[in-house]
């Protein structure tokens, strides 16, 4: 497959077929990350499985800046009262205006940020009490595709979608299928050596995507995923979000496109609105209405 001057050519696939072709190469390290302990558990089947909550929220509170600092002259709370579960294998939209704490939200989710109150439980322990030690082991069980991308600089394309199958302790000889099928689905197999300086916004958000999705995590986090790329694009990264999902992978996508909202048959919304979310039942309505 080639990307060239912002098209896809050469796949012979069409977006859905491409998808479940790589969601299935993908299943290899799915299965050694199970082995590793850092992927699913053996039977589950996706999003027909009865799901259990895999993330839940209680009274939960972000406020930047000192955690003891609540007193009546503390600054207002970034996030408030947030108190929602995520079930394992659902696929959810998160929405809101520019500052509503999208990405705030998103922190919390996959641990780099602990809240100033309230309980946050994620794979069924309590996130907020979590030892340093025991928190890069969870961290590995998310998938974070980061709103200004995050690649190390000094790595190659190459090297950077493979890191996180490296930290996992994947031996090279299994690294470089998965490493080669996720070059190709993104469209960058000829810049497979290049650094992150030599690329564009699109292609590094692109690498950025591969990386978060190469072992098959549990939870995967995108914050504006499909800002940076054209609409081809965007509409094959959410053909492989979903194909994820189809295998079982919860997805928390934060967007503010509201064309994307209707593309994922089944998907949920939650809306924040100044830090609160407005539907903490996070139902969405197929297609869903526009925000207002």
């Amino acid at each position: 497959m080639r990307f060239t001057s912002g098209r896809w050519s050469a796949t012979g696939l069409e977006p859905n077929k491409h998808a479940a072709r790589i969601g299935g190469k993908l299943e290899a390290a799915r299965a050694f990350m199970r082995k590793r302990r850092y992927g699913h558990q053996a039977g589950e089947s996706g999003r027909n499985h009865v799901m259990a909550n895999i993330v839940q929220f209680e009274n939960v509170g972000l406020r930047y800046g000192t955690e003891s600092d609540s007193g009546p002259d503390a600054g207002p709370e970034t996030l408030s009262d947030l108190s929602f579960t995520l079930r394992s294998g659902a696929f959810y939209f998160l929405t809101g205006a520019s500052g509503a704490g999208k990405t705030s939200l998103l922190k919390l989710l996959y641990l780099a940020q602990r809240p100033t109150r309230g309980v946050i439980r994620l794979f069924g322990e309590d996130a907020v009490v979590l030892s340093r030690d025991r928190l890069p082991g969870f961290r590995r069980r998310i998938g974070v595709v980061f709103q200004d991308f995050r690649l190390v600089p000094h790595l190659s394309t190459w090297d950077n979608i493979a890191l996180p199958l490296r930290v996992a302790g994947m031996p090279e000889a299994d690294i470089e299928q998965p490493v080669r099928e996720m070059l190709a689905w993104v469209g960058l197999g000829d810049r497979a050596d290049a650094r992150p300086a030599t690329l564009s916004g699109g292609e590094q958000q692109r690498v950025a995507i591969a990386r978060a999705v190469i072992a098959r995590p549990e939870i995967l986090v995108a914050d504006e995923p499909t800002g940076n790329v054209d609409p081809d694009m965007a509409e094959r990264l959410l053909h492989l979000f979903e194909s994820l999902n189809k295998l079982g992978t919860t997805v928390v996508v934060a967007t503010h496109d509201f064309h994307l909202l209707g593309r994922i048959p089944g998907a949920q919304m939650m809306r924040l609105d100044r830090g609160r979310l407005l539907d903490p039942t996070g139902s969405l309505r197929y297609p869903p209405t526009r925000p207002e």
